[in-house]
């Protein structure tokens, strides 16, 4: 980071509190409010960014060593004394401030991840742009033994070739759900990650790299499987979202499901999310309310190759012509606008700053007209900021006309 970063405008808080939020967001003040914010360069369903706090790629947590069976890259040497703190697929917003981060299988392959642990990072954001990580972490883990195959630990800490968790939520009573795509399964763990239950599979699909395939013949593409999640309000439903269509599918449509915790027992279909392009992916699942949500969209460039990454508020409530939930644009994350210079000599230029990172893989929201979207770094190996150099794990705050209550 400069040092010479740029504050954020004092009209435009990270966190804004109840107080705040009653006198600011209320009636004729919160219509003057957004007004002043959002002028007439800046119409409905328009965006600009609020902060960018960045953590650098070469950030280790616990000494235990990793990346034995992957080859060094962007100019890193492997192995590592540490595991890495990266590949950020999930963000939990705080009600302190902080964000509760998901790290994925680790180097994106079942073969070359047994070394490294799967683990939910807390990180604290600083006003000069700086990512801290603090306690309030954990890894996750199988103590209780409700995975009945062989893991790669015999500790049973769970790794990268046991599980490719992509989302995460918390439910009420503080307890963990987990997205993966292995299976693909759900995975429940208590508030130190510790499973509680045994991995609830998805009846009638299964990946290739499912532990339980056997002779059979998988109906999901590797690494498709639940990539976003969102849940409801109370905490009972799950709604996990598939990465990839599942055989005999639209191969543009995206399966939402709904599971039921306390029945334990999927209940079928929620909806069907139509991406732009086949060629898409999504990156993160969020929900807002009980008929909206926040989805990541993606193609797989990096770099000058990233030509589309987006979020969209989809309504289940409304549908376009062929049926579809509707979908709105909220973000077009290769140009959000700049206009307080917070992203410095990025945006210096073109008053735009562009996120061209090969997977965006997470998004919270903030409050009711702010959201935070962040990037998995795929550590060592992505370079979608600077060709030669690996990527940090960067998060952008952007505020958004649409009403998010």
């Amino acid at each position: 980071m400069t040092s010479s970063r740029p504050r954020r405008s004092a009209a435009l808080p990270l966190v804004l509190t109840g107080a705040v939020l009653a006198g600011t967001f209320a009636g004729t003040t919160a219509a003057s409010a957004r007004e002043d914010r959002f002028d007439d360069d800046f119409p409905a369903q328009s965006a600009r960014l609020v902060d960018r706090h960045v953590l650098p790629a070469a950030t280790f947590g616990e000494p235990v060593p990793s990346g034995s069976a992957i080859e060094g890259a962007n100019g890193v040497s492997v192995p590592f004394e540490a595991q890495p703190v990266q590949g950020f697929s999930g963000n939990l917003v705080q009600p302190d401030g902080s964000w509760l981060v998901l790290s994925d299988n680790g180097y994106g392959a079942k073969a070359n991840s047994a070394d490294f642990l799967l683990a939910v990072h807390r990180l604290q954001p600083a006003e000069d742009g700086s990512v801290a990580v603090v306690p309030g972490g954990f890894t996750l883990s199988d103590p209780y033994r409700k995975v009945t195959w062989q893991l790669t630990r015999e500790d049973r800490r769970l790794t990268g070739a046991d599980f490719d968790v992509e989302s995460f939520r918390q439910a009420p009573d503080g307890t963990f759900w987990f997205g993966e795509e292995f299976g693909p399964y759900l995975l429940h763990t208590d508030a130190a990650g510790r499973l509680i239950e045994a991995p609830v599979p998805l009846p009638g699909v299964a990946s290739p790299d499912n532990p339980l395939l056997g002779e059979a013949e998988a109906n999901l593409g590797g690494s498709k499987g639940f990539e976003g999640m969102a849940m409801s309000a109370d905490g009972r439903y799950l709604f996990p979202m598939l990465e990839g269509p599942v055989a005999g599918d639209d191969p543009q449509d995206l399966r939402v499901l709904r599971y039921d915790t306390k029945q334990q027992r999927y209940r079928g279909e929620e909806f069907t999310y139509r991406l732009e392009s086949p060629k898409n992916a999504i990156g993160d699942f969020t929900r807002v309310d009980d008929h909206r949500y926040l989805v990541l969209e993606r193609d797989n460039g990096q770099g000058a190759t990233a030509v589309f990454k987006a979020v969209f508020l989809v309504d289940t409530s409304r549908t376009d012509a062929a049926g579809h939930p509707l979908k709105t644009q909220l973000v077009n994350l290769m140009a959000v606008p700049d206009p307080d210079g917070v992203a410095g000599e990025l945006s210096a230029e073109s008053g735009y700053v562009t996120f061209p990172f090969q997977t965006i893989e997470s998004v919270d929201v903030v409050d009711e007209h702010t959201i935070v979207v962040g990037n998995d770094n795929n550590f060592p190996f992505s370079a979608g900021r600077t060709e030669g150099v690996p990527d940090d794990d960067e998060f952008l705050t952007i505020e958004v006309q649409a009403d998010l209550r």
